[in-house]
């Protein structure tokens, strides 16, 4: 692709005649929406469409993430694209897929779906604007290739742009340090480091940090854990798909069990195919209690969270009472007392799910190990990096590599890096800074026409599974573009009373819950200096679902619509 810079205009803007590309339509980002999007956009709505990406691959966030026993959450089959054409000759290996056959996966949807072709990797965008008088989106890329579009659609989802805390020393080390979205591959394409004989620091115990940690403790010398707050993680409880029935791709029994999933996805609060107890905890005896606690632990993955009783989230005698069954279970795994307290302590430091529940294998069981050591940054807070390791206030711990699990600066951070400026040439992050993050439907900003941000900020995507959420948002993307095409519309921008109203729900969803009550990345709590609000939907899918259909029957009457 040429890289000729374009010569601005008057307004500051390049002359048309100076673009390298004119679209219909840009994608920024390749991992399931970016990958869904382009497929419908190209093949149902016969539009001129490109996808740019700053990395090297399809695959999004399962591109990127390749650090030691990193997978996915949520089952499958349901971690996946519906369309038939995606999973017709599709066999999956594991319940839940680790980041190389999720690699395969997105290698699979290429060949099915000829997705690469209208794909630009290694293309990092750094600035986009909207000129209503010619109703199209100007796009520059890092290489200073200039492209205009129609409709711009940031597919960057919600975690695009890892956050390091501003540690002193950080470039003082001189061991090696990796943050968990930026691990190096080997010649493979899989993880490429090398941990055994080593002393080795992870510091985080999110979700990443958990996953890091078990591999990392079968492998390392020594292994230092930084917690700064318990994860109330759970176990997977992984199956691999040995029967031959459900492994082979076009079997009665799988397409019979992956059409089952689909459809009931699309009702259920959390979009997987199973939903909560539509009954309240204390509504049932503590011996029947115990055992629902029991069947949903046992039956492992997020089925304890998500798929408890209906007010788990909402009431806090049933949150606690959630909260100690799981303290016993875990503290059963922990042999030091001393440890059993800071792992899984018997009182809670904040509301069961609150903050997301990790899923482990064996996480808890190597703590039992004496090479591996658990610092509290409560007591004992990180001061800073030396040349030979971490500085607490107890001292140094010499380390020779560290993986930094500290997650990410959540949607904000991906569209600073973009440079979005709305139609006023304000820059959006500017506005989400000072003003708290805005939506309609976490998918279109008002003042910014014809952009659509699938997988982002005030929708159910966090709660949700995400190709399901991803689903829903593309067929609405869809259903307006569609319109827009059929009534000669410009372009399209979202009332800001409409945007307002929905800002006001995603709050009040919020404080239906007891998630707000704890300092967690869905709140962007994990970000210093950051605004603390809902950066998600907490209200359920089949609600979102409502919403979005009732938008599109009103015959658009929460939009400016401006025609050719």
């Amino acid at each position: 692709m040429p890289s000729t810079k374009a010569t601005p205009s008057g307004n500051g803007r390049p002359k048309r005649s100076n673009y390298d590309l004119d679209l219909d339509a840009l994608i920024v980002g390749a991992g399931f929406s970016g990958c869904l999007l382009l497929y419908k956009l190209r093949e149902e709505l016969n539009l001129n469409v490109r996808v740019f990406e700053e990395s090297s691959g399809l695959g999004g966030t399962w591109h990127n993430n390749r650090y030691p026993g990193a997978r996915v959450d949520c089952p499958v089959p349901g971690y996946e694209l519906s369309m038939e054409r995606a999973w017709r000759n599709w066999t999956w290996q594991e319940k839940y897929p680790g980041y190389a056959e999720l690699q395969s996966y997105f290698a699979h949807l290429d060949r099915e779906l000829s997705l690469s072709k209208d794909c630009v990797f290694n293309c990092k965008v750094v600035l986009a604007e909207f000129d209503e008088d010619s109703a199209r989106w100007y796009v520059e890329t890092a290489s200073g290739t200039w492209v205009r579009a129609k409709y711009l659609i940031p597919a960057i989802g919600f975690a695009s742009k890892p956050h390091i805390p501003a540690w002193n020393g950080l470039d003082s080390f001189r061991g090696r340090i990796y943050h968990s979205s930026a691990w190096p591959a080997n010649g493979s394409g899989g993880c490429g480091v090398d941990v055994r004989g080593k002393r080795v620091a992870v510091i985080g115990t999110g979700s990443t940090g958990i996953q890091i940690i078990q591999q990392w403790a079968k492998e390392a010398d020594e292994v230092y854990v930084f917690q700064r707050t318990p994860n109330t993680a759970l176990p997977m409880r992984q199956e691999r798909f040995l029967d031959s029935s459900v492994q082979k791709p076009n079997s009665e029994v799988s397409e019979r069990k992956r059409r089952d999933v689909f459809k009931k996805s699309l009702h259920t609060f959390g979009g997987l195919s199973t939903d909560c107890i539509w009954r309240n905890a204390m509504d049932d005896t503590p011996a029947h209690r115990e055992a629902t606690y029991e069947r949903l632990y046992a039956q492992g993955g997020l089925g304890f969270w998500n798929a408890s009783y209906q007010d788990l989230m909402s009431n806090a005698e049933a949150n606690l009472e959630a909260y100690c069954f799981w303290a016993r279970k875990t503290r059963a795994r922990i042999d030091d007392p001393k440890l059993k307290d800071l792992l899984a302590p018997l009182a809670p430091l904040h509301a069961f799910g609150a903050k997301r529940p990790s899923l482990e294998h064996d996480f808890y069981e190597q703590f039992n190990k004496p090479h591996v050591h658990l610092i509290d940054v409560r007591e004992t807070p990180i001061l800073g990096l030396a040349p030979s390791g971490i500085m607490t206030n107890s001292g140094t711990h010499e380390v020779d590599i560290i993986a930094i699990a500290t997650g990410f600066d959540s949607v904000i951070g991906g569209i600073r890096e973009m440079g979005i400026k709305d139609a006023d040439g304000v820059p959006l992050h500017h506005r989400w800074d000072s003003g708290g993050i805005s939506s309609y439907l976490g998918m279109m900003v008002s003042r910014c026409p014809n952009m659509f941000l699938p997988y982002s900020a005030h929708s159910p995507s966090v709660f949700s599974n995400g190709p399901t959420t991803i689903e829903l948002q593309a067929a609405w993307i869809m259903d307006i573009i569609r319109q827009m095409e059929r009534r000669h519309v410009a372009f399209i921008d979202v009332k800001k009373e409409a945007e307002q109203a929905w800002i006001n729900e995603v709050a009040d969803a919020a404080e239906n819950t007891l998630v707000p009550t704890a300092n967690s990345w869905y709140m962007g709590a994990n970000i210093p200096g950051r605004r603390v609000e809902p950066l998600f939907f907490m209200g359920g899918l089949p609600r979102y679902r409502q919403r979005s259909r009732e938008a599109l029957d009103s015959d658009l009457h929460d939009f400016h619509l401006t025609l050719r």
